[in-house]
Parts: C-alpha cells; structure tokens; sequence
C-alpha cells in the first residue's frame, strides 16, 4: 500500500491478530493498528535468521516522513550486521548499573530486615566494579567472576552476593530498567558449596574473650558485645534497640523490628541489666548503644569485633558466632530446644534444631549410669 497521512488517518482496526498495512514504498515499514485506536510506525526485519518488529514511532506524534527516514537508516544497520531493536533497547534502557543499585535499595531493600546488608554488599563489590557499566552490558561471565572474588572471602558471603545481584535483576525487569525479555545474567551459576558453620565460643576460650572485650577502647562496643552474649540477639536488633524498648520494671526488653516481623519479648537476666545500668543515656539520642554521630546509633561493629577476636586470639569467631554460643551454652545446660527457640525467636524449628546435639550430655551421664549397671551384674 502506498502510504500516505490520509490513509492512515483513514484506516481503523480490522479485529484481526496483529492489524499491520505495509508500505510499498519502504521495505520493512508498516503502520500498525490496535483495538485501543492507537497507530504505530513498525519495522520488521531480519538478523542472524530471526525476524523481528520493533515499533519506530507513533502516529500522528512523528511524521510518515521521519518513520521513513528511521526506516532506511534501520536497513542500513541491517545490512551491516546491526540488530536495530537491541540498539534501541540499549538507548531506552542505557541506565547504569548504579543506577538499579540506587533504585533497587530504594524500592526494595529499604523495606527488608536485612536490607542493612544489601547496603553493605552493593558498597562493597558491586559499585566499585560495575557501578558505571550500562546495566545491559552485564553478562553471565562478569557475574561469574564478581562470584569467584567474592568467594574468596568465603563462599557463604560469596552466595549470598549471588542473590542479591539476582533479585536486583529481576527487580530491574520489573521496574523497566531492563526489557522484559532479558536474561537474568545469574542463571546458570553454580553456586559455591556450604558448609554447616557451628563455630562458638568454648568454656575454655571465654576468659580470653573476656579479657579483649573489656581491654576494648570504644566503650559502646564493650556494651554491645557483652549485650550480644547475654540476650542473644540479633546485630541489628541491638544495635536499633531504643531505651524506651527496655522495661526495668518487668526486666525486659521489646524488639519490634525482628526478622519474622513479629514483637518478641525478652526476659532480661540480672547480669544483662548490670550491664545496661553501666551505659549513660546521651540526651537527643534515644538508643542504648550510641555511634559517633548525634542522635544515632552504632553502626560499624565489624572492625572493633576483629581487634577484639584478634587479641583473643579467636579469629575464626565471627560476631554473629556470639549469637550461636548463647544457643550453644543454653543447651550444654541441658535447657529444651524449645526453651531455646523462644530465647533465639526462632520461627522454624529446624533452625534450633542444630542444638540439639550440644544438650548430650544428660544422655551420656544416663547411658553411663545404664552401662554401669549392666556390667555390674557381670
């Protein structure tokens, strides 16, 4: 069809699957027409033996004599080996990778318990290596080697990276920055092997730990890691805990903001508000453990926690090892799983199930008595 202003103007949708009228003017420019009564400049070619359309413009916003010119110039690419489409999609989607890391922390991670560590993970590997690459350019092999540096660290923090970058991608497609055609540049990784950590701090090692702790010079961390041993919570739980948290009366503490999103109500032993008596409250800042900057509370714990494991000579414990030892403890003192589960504020059972084998030994000083009598009669 020879198209012309008029004709398009003319023409309406005809009900049938994809309404198209070709120029016989142009090769592989057509008008499209849709049930909604919007018209749309379309160009179909082929590339690498597949054939594509991509919309070139809407009518009457752009002239049949630029959707022309676009057209021609879209054959041109062709014939030099160009996917028109993928370049256009390049133009529209050309956000950078920092870019979906400002909007991913802002749409999403702000709403998770955990997204404090996302923070930390995007600072760290993924804006000092991607931070200024558009984020289509981001391909399997540059997940794959970000996964392998970071699994030089270890391969738990390594996986974790994996997934958050993944969830970042699928949260691009969703939010547009990307075509919702793009592969999620994750699939196919393998991720690294796991191992079941059971890290925690013995009997035998506790003076030493002891000793770093109280030798620390930032008293707000010496409150802080006595807090974590006494009440076995989690980081960011104590580090947010506000004194209005804390009833002397009842000799407790609330934790609104936990994992399961879920109030949960501590009892506090009469070593934990020993501690809490010790700590100044600072007028303007309503936290227990208070950072450097007015009004807040702390928030890098990780480097004061490496001097004192070093001078402890614990250097494989890490802070949330501390959380681990109070299960640990909790059940070499024979306390029930379940007892233990509601001190950790376990939502699944499984997880306190790890315990279990730390609470043997009313079963061996049983089955010795047993063995005993047994031989008794021999």
């Amino acid at each position: 069809m020879h198209l012309t202003k008029k004709i398009i103007e003319a023409f309406q949708y005809n009900g049938s699957a994809k309404h198209i009228e070709w120029s016989d003017k142009i090769t592989g420019l057509g008008v499209r027409f849709y049930p909604s009564g919007k018209k749309a400049y379309v160009f179909d070619y082929r590339h690498n033996k597949r054939k594509f359309l991509m919309v070139i413009g809407h009518f009457p916003s752009m002239s049949l004599d630029t959707a022309e010119a676009k057209a021609k110039a879209f054959q041109v690419d062709v014939d030099n080996g160009i996917n028109p489409l993928e370049e256009q999609r390049r133009t529209k989607n050309g956000k950078l990778v920092k870019d979906l890391c400002k909007a991913y922390l802002e749409g999403h991670a702000i709403h998770k318990k955990s997204g404090y560590a996302d923070i930390a993970k995007i600072n760290r590997f993924i804006l000092p290596a991607w931070g200024n690459l558009p984020i289509l350019d981001i391909k399997r092999a540059d997940v794959k080697a970000l996964h392998a540096k970071a699994g030089e660290h270890g391969p738990y923090q390594a996986n974790r990276l994996y997934s958050l970058i993944s969830k970042m991608f699928s949260f691009a497609r969703a939010e547009e920055l990307v075509p919702e055609d793009h592969i999620n540049p994750c699939f196919g990784i393998t991720k690294f092997k796991e191992e079941k950590r059971e890290r925690f701090v013995s009997h035998e090692e506790f003076p030493r730990l002891a000793e770093a702790i109280n030798a620390e010079l930032n008293q707000s961390v010496v409150y802080a890691v006595w807090l974590y041993l006494l009440t076995g919570v989690r980081k960011n739980e104590l580090l947010t805990l506000k004194w209005a948290d804390i009833d002397f009366t009842r000799k407790e503490l609330k934790l609104s903001d936990t994992k399961n999103g879920k109030a949960h109500y501590l009892p506090l032993s009469s070593s934990a508000l020993e501690v809490l008596n010790q700590i100044p409250r600072l007028d303007g800042n309503p936290y227990v453990i208070v950072g450097k900057n007015q009004g807040c509370h702390l928030v890098n714990i990780d480097k004061p926690w490496q001097r004192i494991r070093k001078a402890a000579n614990l250097e494989d414990v890490r802070l949330h090892d501390l959380r681990r030892t109070v299960g640990s403890w909790l059940a070499q003192s024979n306390n029930s799983l379940h007892l233990i589960g509601k001190v950790l504020n376990h939502s699944n059972q499984s997880t306190t199930a790890i315990y279990a084998r730390f609470g043997n030994d009313a079963v061996r000083d049983a089955l010795e008595q047993h063995g005993q009598q047994i031989m008794g009669g021999v």
